[in-house]
């Protein structure tokens, strides 16, 4: 059974930093690749980052370009979010999901991505991250 379980998620000042983490269980990171989500109140859910299954390859979306860092940890069948600089228009739920093996996403402009939340399954729980002073 596929299953991805986020955490780390809590109140933190703006300008200061997160790590959430998205462990993946009945799956192995070696074939599938995992994207990050966020939707805030009365928004529709945005694609934030993905990595991918075969070379690790990194992909952003202009929102959180230079400001995130998505990794894993194939030892922990971990993927992570670090997340630095926080504005309080990152605050919303934090989801993780997987595409399969690649990422899905369209390149649109400054090497950034748009990522169809649509063509992401077996999403998490979600861990809340809020921004604010």
């Amino acid at each position: 059974q596929v299953q991805l379980v986020e955490s780390g998620g809590g109140l933190v000042q703006p300008g200061g930093s997160l790590r959430l983490s998205c462990a993946a269980s009945g799956f192995t990171l070696d074939y599938y690749a995992i994207g990050w989500f966020r939707q805030a109140p009365g928004k529709e859910r945005e694609g934030v980052s993905c990595i991918s299954s075969r070379d690790g390859s990194t992909y952003y979306a202009e929102s959180v370009k230079g400001r995130f860092t998505i990794y894993r940890d194939k030892a922990k069948n971990t993927v992570y979010l670090q997340m630095n600089s926080l504005k309080p228009e990152d605050t919303a739920v934090y989801y993780c999901a997987t595409p399969g093996s690649r990422c899905h996403g369209t390149a649109i402009y400054g090497g950034s991505y748009y990522f169809p939340p649509g063509e992401y399954d077996s999403w998490g729980q979600g861990t809340q991250v809020t921004v604010s002073s």
